[in-house]
């Protein structure tokens, strides 16, 4: 397990009533109602917001690499993900397929800064080894 040398960010979030509950931020600034996947009611549920945790997370770390590597990253950049939800062995799993748009970015020079951001992601750090991912560049 990898510790962290430093913290940068605490993120605080009290949650009642599990998948058919509310979760909110200490700061007020995520204030979201649950709902179980499939059910009518209106709410968004951990998957949708794995999914948007995680792209977000990962556009700042394709912004970082570039950053980095001097490589402009395209102000329209965006990722389309997907998480799933499924029976493992023991429980529940999730499997994540995130789909990476850098338009106007040559194929390659986009796959060397995703596997270059995939390294680098704190989502795709706490994920690695555990679920499956995969990234695919966008046509």
């Amino acid at each position: 397990m990898t510790k962290l040398d430093k913290v940068l960010y605490t993120a605080r979030a009290h949650t009642t009533g599990g998948r058919d509950g509310a979760a909110r931020s200490d700061d007020g600034r995520l204030d979201v109602q649950m709902s179980s996947p499939g059910s009518s009611a209106s709410g968004t549920n951990p998957e949708q917001l794995f999914a948007a945790g995680y792209s977000a997370c990962f556009i700042g770390a394709l912004k970082a690499v570039g950053e980095k590597q001097k490589t402009a990253i395209p102000a329209d950049v965006a990722v389309d993900a997907e998480v799933d939800l499924g029976p493992i062995p023991g429980g529940y799993g999730i499997a994540v397929r995130m789909q990476i748009h850098l338009p106007g970015m040559e194929r390659s020079q986009a796959e060397s800064l995703v596997a270059a951001a995939h390294k680098v992601c704190p989502y795709s750090n706490a994920t690695r080894g555990n679920i499956d991912v995969t990234l695919t560049v966008a046509e």
